[in-house]
């Protein structure tokens, strides 16, 4: 028989680095992505050779966000609940 208790372990969840990265991420890219759709001038416009940087940074930052959140989900970090053993 084994004499040591099992210890038991718990998910970092919201306090994943990994999510908080997305967070912020998914939130700079929503900004982004609204200036985009919303705010672009032709001035904006004719200084990034007609490409609508705002909008395209935006649907980057926001797909980068959501593939952290995605990743921490799938592979969550396991902490166990005695850090002095």
């Amino acid at each position: 028989m084994n004499d040591q208790t099992p210890e038991t372990r718990h998910t970092a969840g919201a306090f994943d680095i990994r999510v908080i990265i997305g967070a912020l991420l998914g939130v700079f890219g929503l900004i982004l992505l609204g200036m985009g759709l919303f705010n672009a001038s032709d001035a904006e416009l004719d200084k990034a050779d007609g490409l609508n940087i705002n909008l395209w940074s935006g649907i980057g930052l926001v797909a980068a966000g959501v593939a952290f959140v995605v990743w921490a989900r799938l592979r969550p970090i396991v902490v166990p609940s005695d850090p002095a053993s």
